[in-house]
């Protein structure tokens, strides 16, 4: 197994405007496991997802997948990198005027660039359809559907294409589910990571979504990494900041003026 990381940031900061977002970070994204990134809303854990795919550029620093720097790649450059990796976004992005199935292989589609087995096409896409519990919904529109299965969709998207992904970037999975359907899209996470043997990175606020997919932890607070480790390292960390959001403890300054 190599051991190199599959992704590293190298003292990257970015700022918009007046606010700095990120300050000087570094990242090593250990191959086939999979890292999650918590912190409060606004902390910048989804800029940090753009980087990697060049949807944002550092103002400082160095971002490298499979130890070629990306953030310096003209788009066109970065094709390949960006076939590599697929991207569950928070909304889902679905295109309410293609069925779940087009959706599903609307990248495979993209990257053929006109070269394409229509029936290998249909069995990658009903294949990746069952993976994710969703065996017959080809035909259905994202209206149809409820928030749950419209993330499944989204997943299954993001492992319609062949090869599959060497790494998923997953922003905020659970938001707006309930625990239920949350604790599907956690399990099929998992599932995606064994059977594809696929590296992820989650960013999230779910700290029970975090505990449920993640080998390791990071903390972003104030544009800096405060924590790194096992969930249980976090819940005995003495960082004030870590133990609070931990815990789902909300800052003083939060509620100074509620009382």
């Amino acid at each position: 197994m190599d051991d190199h990381p599959i992704i590293e940031f190298r003292q990257v900061s970015k700022r918009f405007g007046q606010q700095r977002v990120l300050e000087g970070i570094d990242l090593s994204v250990e191959r086939g496991r999979t890292t999650v990134i918590i912190g409060r809303s606004g902390t910048g854990k989804s800029v940090t997802l753009k980087h990697i795919v060049g949807l944002l550029r550092p103002d400082e620093g160095e971002v490298y997948f499979e130890g070629q720097r990306v953030d310096t790649l003209s788009e066109r450059e970065l094709r390949p990198i960006r076939r590599q990796i697929s991207f569950v976004f928070q909304l889902n992005a679905l295109f309410d005027s293609m069925s779940v199935a087009e959706n599903v292989a609307f990248p495979t589609v993209q990257h053929a660039r006109g070269r394409l087995d229509r029936r290998k096409l249909d069995k990658l896409v009903q294949d990746c359809l069952e993976l994710v519990g969703l065996s017959g919904f080809g035909e259905k529109r994202p209206a149809d559907l409820s928030g749950g299965e419209k993330k499944r969709v989204a997943l299954a998207r993001a492992i319609a294409i062949d090869p599959p992904p060497k790494v998923i970037l997953y922003d905020e999975p659970t938001a707006g589910l309930d625990p239920q359907r949350s604790d599907v899209i956690n399990r099929l996470i998992r599932n995606l990571q064994n059977e594809f043997n696929v590296t992820g990175l989650v960013v999230t606020h779910d700290m029970k979504s975090a505990e449920a997919v993640g080998d390791r932890i990071l903390m972003l607070w104030n544009g800096r990494f405060i924590a790194d480790g096992t969930v249980a390292e976090l819940r005995a960390a003495r960082d004030d900041h870590v133990r609070r959001f931990v815990e789902g403890v909300a800052e003083p300054e939060d509620v100074r003026n509620l009382t």
